[in-house]
């Protein structure tokens, strides 16, 4: 059976590939949409690092009227990327000096925290913070309980997505999948009323349902899935050892000893 990706665009491709290298079958359902917003660009200097949270902030530096010229001041600066594909992300959109906590927002603050000991990075440094109009954490508040002062600037916003895609529904209809991905708890929601609406709500919760963090299974829990597995660390290469490990053959009964 197919596993169903709900990872927005462009993302979800990487995502089928990778799992389609693994022999799966792969449907793709973005129940996310991304959008660009208008770059309040004051010119302000004054930063002394970049910190990235999602691949999406270097998108709409991109593609927002008034992301470019930040863009191109920001690359003399050091980024601190939660990650190793928002760290590539940056590093192609021209960014030299490109660091990775390689987990989430918590492993992004210790990164900071170690290279203001080391002495790369200034304590009580100003941080540029391209981020989404609708953030799950306040990384303003919490960076700055270690003395950082966080510059947010809202770059982009992620849009649910009103219905499956249409083979989607379908293969829900004939049992065709066996797992979902889920990557956020918006998306988690999104994925959870496009069902509802599609009339496969029952279907689609009754399969396995493979989420990156424990926040995300309770929005899974809450709507009524029962079969909810999560990644022991916030990253998808734990998803996938996640969904290795719920389709690997439980281990038969041991043999008696004669």
């Amino acid at each position: 059976m197919a596993i169903l990706v709900t990872r927005p665009e462009p993302g979800n491709a990487a995502t089928a590939r990778a799992l389609r290298m693994r022999g799966h079958d792969v449907l793709l359902s973005p129940m996310l949409r991304f959008e660009a917003v208008a770059f309040q660009d004051d010119g302000d200097n004054d930063c002394d690092a970049v910190i990235l949270t999602s691949a999406n902030a270097v998108r709409a530096l991109r593609d927002a009227p008034g992301g470019q010229g930040a863009l191109s001041r920001w690359r003399a600066l050091p980024v601190y990327a939660v990650g190793d594909r928002t760290a590539e992300a940056a590093r192609e959109a021209g960014f030299a000096a490109v660091f990775s906590a390689d987990g989430d927002a918590d492993a992004l603050r210790d990164l900071l925290m170690q290279h203001v000991a080391d002495g790369q990075l200034k304590a009580g440094a100003w941080l540029c913070y391209p981020a989404g109009a609708d953030i799950s954490r306040d990384i303003a508040e919490d960076f700055g309980r270690d003395g950082f002062t966080v510059v947010t600037h809202t770059a982009y916003r992620m849009l649910p997505v009103a219905e499956l895609a249409d083979d989607v529904a379908r293969a829900f209809r004939a049992g065709g999948i066996g797992m979902v991905l889920h990557y956020s708890r918006r998306s988690a929601r999104a994925f959870v009323a496009a069902a509802r609406r599609a009339g496969v709500e029952v279907s689609a919760l009754a399969v396995a349902q493979c989420c990156i963090s424990e926040v995300v299974a309770a929005v899974l829990r809450e709507a009524g899935a029962v079969r909810v597995i999560v990644a022991q660390t916030p990253d998808e290469d734990a998803m996938f050892a996640a969904l290795a490990r719920a389709a690997a053959p439980a281990p038969g009964p041991r043999a008696s000893p004669a």
